[in-house]
């Protein structure tokens, strides 16, 4: 996990977005254990607490689950659950303040669809 941190939101929250993208990314799989409270809060400089209320958030949302004695693992259907709820944020947060930007920068779908073309054939 990456040391950086930002001041937009809590870090138990960046915590909680970087295991999401890390099980949405494929680098977490379904049934594979989490890296440990202790290790994420050493290697990240913060307080178990922190990391810990992070994990509890996914935990809450039935992503992974604690087995007792042997630390927390990835739940049958989390990626299907994550991607579900994750587009549904965007559409509902995200989306709506891309769509003002491109109103008021007068981009047209024809732009948008030269411009993705064109970043589709330069990762080829």
């Amino acid at each position: 996990m990456d040391h950086e941190w930002n001041d937009s939101q809590p870090i138990y929250r960046q915590l909680r977005g970087r295991v999401v993208a890390m099980i949405l990314d494929g680098l977490l799989k379904e049934g594979e254990p989490l890296p440990s409270v202790r290790t994420v809060a050493a290697e990240n400089r913060v307080n178990p607490l922190t990391v810990l209320k992070g994990y509890q958030e996914l935990v809450d949302q039935g992503v992974i689950e604690t087995r007792r004695g042997l630390g927390m693992f990835v739940t049958p259907g989390a990626r299907d659950l994550l991607l579900q709820a994750e587009r549904q944020k965007f559409l509902s947060e995200e989306w709506p303040q891309l769509q003002a930007t491109i109103r008021r920068l007068g981009l047209t779908t024809q732009d948008l669809l030269k411009h993705h073309s064109a970043a589709m054939e330069s990762e080829r």
